[in-house]
């Protein structure tokens, strides 16, 4: 497979080494050879040890936790591969890190999603490309072309293939991500409800109403994060509370950090599906309610498009 003006060259960071090579597998690419290291102080250090002159490189690299090393990995990465002459850079972050700082939220508190952005651009990336940003208009935080591509095709699909479409809803685990729920929902022709939540804290959320009747339906959670998993297990609760007969949740990151598997294990969720876009931690692989999904065909299929410079929107219509 080549580039319309160029080779193909696909790098991959430490952040997600699995995913990157299944992507490289549907792509019937090998991975270009590069090492990136730690010296002894835990500095970065990066050799790419194959000739990308005049190629179109991807660069795979999740900004998932670590997110402040896997960050600055891509950014090195970005760098070296600068001054061997690339001539276009792309950089494939499945899951964007602190996507969810994206607004000011009080006094004298920074925007650091758009940091996040000016950095990657800086560096010498010509292109971003990454899976459902946690919201749309962090695409505009980048003075570059940036693709945001959806996780909801390979969802619609397993849920079609498991599910019986009759006695499903959709729900939204809160106000914001109504659009979300709502554009699966359509997808799959199911009614939509919507749990209304208030937020004491960071990390802890308190379920105070569903608005819609759930009553003997087969409930679906869809949300782009998962973290401490406490919004979905107390949505879970409300939902049983309400009368639906089981519930599920289909979400895009699965951050799942601290003690989130353990809590998602011991809640009354049926399943828990997740996106490869971060790499499953051990507990999360252990955990028999959570399910993984592999985006690699997904990320593929857009990684050809664009070195073919074709549509990649053309995927979601």
């Amino acid at each position: 497979m080549a580039a319309k003006n160029g080779s193909i060259k696909l790098v991959a960071g430490n952040s997600n080494p699995a995913l990157a090579q299944e992507i490289a597998n549907w792509l019937r690419l090998p991975l270009t050879k590069a090492v990136v290291r730690r010296f002894a102080d835990m500095e970065i250090f990066v050799q790419i040890q194959e000739n990308v002159r005049g190629s179109d490189v991807f660069i795979i690299q999740s900004t998932s936790f670590p997110a402040n090393d896997h960050l600055m990995e891509l950014l090195i990465i970005t760098d070296a591969l600068r001054r061997a002459s690339a001539r276009r850079i792309t950089a494939v972050v499945p899951y964007f890190g602190y996507a969810r700082q994206d607004r000011k939220v009080g006094s004298r508190s920074p925007i650091s999603a758009k940091l996040v952005a000016n950095l990657i651009s800086r560096a010498g990336v010509d292109r971003v490309m990454t899976l459902d940003l946690h919201a749309e208009q962090i695409q505009g935080f980048f003075d570059i072309p940036t693709d945001n591509l959806y996780a909801s095709p390979v969802m619609v699909r397993d849920i079609k293939e498991r599910s019986d479409l009759t006695s499903l809803m959709v729900v939204s685990p809160d106000v914001g991500g109504v659009a979300r729920a709502r554009g699966l929902a359509k997808r799959i022709n199911a009614p939509l409800a919507i749990i209304d939540k208030r937020r004491e804290r960071a990390g802890e959320s308190e379920v105070m109403n569903v608005i819609g009747e759930v009553a003997g339906y087969t409930c679906i959670l869809v949300d782009d994060i998962v973290d401490s998993g406490g919004t979905l297990v107390n949505a879970a609760d409300a939902l049983i509370a309400n009368g639906a007969k089981e519930v599920y949740a289909y979400i895009s990151h699965g951050v799942l950090s601290g003690g989130a598997a353990a809590r998602i294990a011991g809640s009354r969720l049926k399943e828990l599906v997740i996106t490869d876009s971060i790499l499953p931690t051990e507990a999360v692989t252990n955990a028999a309610n959570i399910r993984t999904l592999s985006i690699a065909p997904l990320i593929a299929e857009a990684i050809s498009r664009t070195a073919s410079e074709e549509s990649v929107s053309s995927l979601f219509d």
